[in-house]
């Protein structure tokens, strides 16, 4: 009798059960012998003072914008009470901005491994069924969903923004900001919840042998794998590779918020606005006259005049008439949201105050800020009274001995302390004092 095709049975159906692989809601998916409360623990720790320092800085860096003075300078117009905070942005430390944008881009980028860590470290957890085995368990879940999307999110955007790609739908001021509390809101809540368990396995690691407590840590250690594969490496080893992973990245991001040879070794987040040439123009650039569409011959001292506004009307100043009036000289920064700065330079001009009295405004105002740009953002921006007050706010005509050059805003440019680069509006048209 033959047999049917079915009869014989080949190697590939007679596999046992055993032999099939877990679906990854299954513990035993997951071999990693490295996985731990532990050792999530320490990352979350790390996680929870670097991450609330990108949130105050991050929001300082909002405020800085001075996004409740105008229209022009707010770019999340319906932020409603997330604007509860704000306030008027000062002038010192004139390194003010510098300082806080600096911290944050440059702790955002080296936390990228620790952040990267704890997701591997939890990731079984995001497949554990059943999905919801409680109320509190729920809110953990949610929390969690959002706190992972939302990291990935602004970490992304921000990387990109570094990088000045933005390749991203919308205005990225927009999204960071409203990305940046729908995460830090999950990130309360998560903490909330973990924080108590995370203080107890770190103490509990302080004070046991290292082995041991690793040994004592997976009896009751939900991360810890059930049958876990041979170890290549301890979790000591892990802390090291983590650790090891965002010195690199601060070692080469940091040296973009200082000039210099030190500026050469952020080799993964560089910044080449265009170069910046030789003698006093010799710094950094953000964006050059080409890319902002500034054309030459509206620039030229036959053509160019500064418009000013206030309460007794409008007058036009010509470039050496500007040159004619009581000029002052003011040591200050550039720092830019990308993270990159300047050290100071010496700028030379105008004092905004001075120009405010020549159309009527002894006390200082408010200025509303207009340039000849027509490519990219911020073509117009608005300073507050105590910016135009400070004595070292400046239309300034000349850097560090010599005239502006057309990339650093020639004929005249806005340089005010604490204020971010985007505030400092090179090739200025324009300039309209009174209550905004």
């Amino acid at each position: 009798m033959s047999r049917g095709p079915c009869a014989g049975v080949g190697p590939a159906y007679g596999r046992s059960m055993r032999d099939i692989p877990p679906p990854p809601t299954s513990a035993a998916f997951w071999r990693s012998p490295l996985r731990g409360l532990r050792f999530t623990s320490v990352l979350g720790l790390v996680l929870l003072a670097g991450i609330t320092v990108l949130f105050v800085t991050g929001l300082l860096s909002y405020a800085a914008y001075n996004p409740d003075l105008a229209t022009v300078n707010d770019k999340t117009p319906d932020k409603g009470i997330l604007g509860f905070y704000l306030f008027s942005w000062p002038t010192d430390p004139r390194w003010l901005y510098r300082l806080t944008q600096g911290v944050h881009v440059t702790l955002g980028v080296t936390l990228i491994p620790v952040l990267l860590a704890k997701l591997w470290s939890v990731i079984p957890k995001l497949f554990a069924l059943p999905p919801v085995r409680s109320v509190s368990h729920a809110l953990e879940r949610l929390s969690l969903l959002l706190l992972v999307g939302g990291g990935l999110f602004e970490f992304v955007t921000g990387v990109l923004n570094v990088q000045l790609d933005y390749v991203f739908p919308g205005s990225f001021y927009r999204l960071h900001f409203y990305g940046a509390w729908v995460f830090f809101a999950a990130f309360a809540v998560h903490t909330a919840l973990k924080l108590p368990l995370a203080l107890r396995n770190v103490r509990a690691m302080r004070h046991q042998d290292a082995e041991q407590s690793d040994e004592r840590a997976d009896v009751h250690d939900e991360l810890v794998a059930p049958h876990p594969a041979e170890p290549t490496f301890s979790r000591r080893g892990a802390f090291w590779f983590v650790g090891g992973g965002a010195l690199l990245l601060f070692a080469t991001t940091v040296g973009r918020s200082f000039d210099g040879p030190l500026r050469r070794t952020a080799l993964l987040a560089p910044h080449g606005g265009g170069d910046p040439g030789s003698g006093g123009n010799a710094f950094q650039i953000n964006k050059t006259a080409a890319y902002a569409g500034i054309d030459a011959a509206e620039t030229g001292d036959e053509a160019w005049r500064l418009v000013l506004t206030g309460r007794t009307g409008t007058i036009r100043l010509s470039r050496a008439e500007l040159s004619r009036l009581p000029l002052h000289t003011a040591e200050l920064p550039i720092a830019c949201v990308e993270g990159w700065s300047t050290s100071d330079q010496e700028w030379r001009g105008v004092r905004l105050r001075d120009l405010a009295a020549l159309v009527g405004h002894d006390e200082p105002v408010d200025v509303f800020v207009a340039s000849l740009q027509r490519h990219g953002a911020f073509r117009h921006a608005a300073l507050r009274s105590n910016q135009v007050a400070d004595p070292r706010s400046l239309l300034a005509l000349y850097v560090n001995g010599a005239e502006l050059s057309p990339d650093h805003g020639y004929p005249a440019r806005i340089i005010v302390p604490a204020a971010p680069g985007v505030l400092n509006t090179k090739w200025v048209a324009r300039l309209t004092f009174g209550k905004l």
